[in-house]
């Protein structure tokens, strides 16, 4: 079978089309044929090197994607020949806490991705797709989708009469906006385009912000509720936004942290976090039980993902170097 993999060194130039043996179900696991995928941060630093340098190569990137099921092994009593079925980024978890060993068992490094013609997984790390969306749709689900569920609902208790902030217009962020609507939460969008946040607009957000012109957006953020700030910070920036983002929460308020795109190393004010009952809650993407509550939501309110760009698997480097420009809204994906 065909795959794509980095090997030998690190960087997008070394991404290439290999061959491996084709894959057989064994016990209690699904042969899948994928057919989409989608592209992460997370996944850009793998390949280059930056996410985890000891990561062992050869590696098939990319944490994301749908496949059909083409064959089950022996046991194998969650899915059937011909069901599609979405990988699940961090094997083995199945609901609760993170397991100790959750970082070993993700996809995409340092377990080899979805950018495979064939796949073969744990009937336990896969979950049926939503039969109301493409292949491209459902492979937007496994990050960044289960990441704002998990943000907004699982770790969460959003809904009617709260107010949510965004940051950004990325995968994550849309989805976040997403689920808050459904939740029946007003949700403000920062963003540096105004472009995107009339696309926000567009899309329910009831405040926009943008923060290249508003440095102290907190400020913004307050005048929006009120004066009380936010129920919930939707947090994927890191060290340079965490200040503004715990001064926009209002009393008892929560973070949810799941980014550092701008570092990971922070000098923080720690008084208002303990003298205003804030929390911090750390998101590593989200257990099975939360993915097929994510799924069945978004079934019953027939939800679509927000996919900015659709890229066959021969043009992977063009779509990496999307993503890396940041002019994407909503998720960059891969068509097999």
């Amino acid at each position: 079978m065909k795959v794509l993999q980095i090997d030998g060194e690190f960087g997008l130039e070394n991404l290439a089309l290999a061959e491996r043996p084709m894959p057989e179900p064994g016990p209690g696991e699904v042969l899948l044929r994928m057919r989409a995928a989608s592209l992460n941060y997370r996944d850009w630093l793998m390949i280059r090197g930056l996410y985890n340098p000891k990561q062992p190569l050869p590696l098939i990137p990319c944490s994301d994607g749908v496949g059909e099921v083409t064959a089950i092994g022996e046991g194998v009593s969650r899915f059937e020949v011909g069901d599609r079925a979405i990988a699940q980024f961090c094997q083995g978890w199945i609901s609760g806490d993170p397991p100790r060993d959750s970082l070993r068992n993700t996809l995409g490094g340092p377990l080899d991705g979805t950018l495979a013609e064939f796949m073969v997984l744990p009937e336990e790390g896969v979950v049926t797709a939503p039969g109301h969306l493409s292949d491209v749709e459902a492979a937007a689900l496994t990050c960044a989708g289960l990441s704002a569920w998990s943000a907004i609902s699982t770790l969460a208790e959003i809904g009617e009469g709260d107010t949510v902030l965004v940051l950004g217009t990325g995968g994550v962020s849309i989805f976040a906006l997403q689920f808050a609507q459904l939740l029946g939460a007003r949700v403000i969008v920062t963003s540096s385009s105004d472009a995107k946040l009339e696309r926000a607009r567009q899309l329910g957000a009831t405040a926009t912000i943008n923060y290249r012109e508003t440095p102290e957006w907190a400020k913004v953020v307050k005048e929006h509720t009120d004066g009380q700030g936010v129920a919930l910070v939707v947090e994927v920036g890191g060290a340079e936004t965490l200040p503004e983002s715990i001064k926009s929460l209002r009393q008892g308020g929560q973070i949810s942290l799941m980014g550092n795109l701008t570092g990971g190393v922070s000098k923080l004010n720690l008084v208002p976090v303990f003298m205003r009952g804030l929390r911090i809650q750390g998101i590593l993407v989200g257990h099975r039980e939360g993915f097929e509550a994510m799924c069945e939501v978004i079934s019953r309110s027939q939800m679509r993902p927000v996919v900015d760009a659709v890229y066959p698997w021969a043009d992977t480097r063009q779509a990496f170097e999307q993503l890396d420009s940041g002019r994407h809204f909503g998720k960059i994906c891969l068509r097999s």
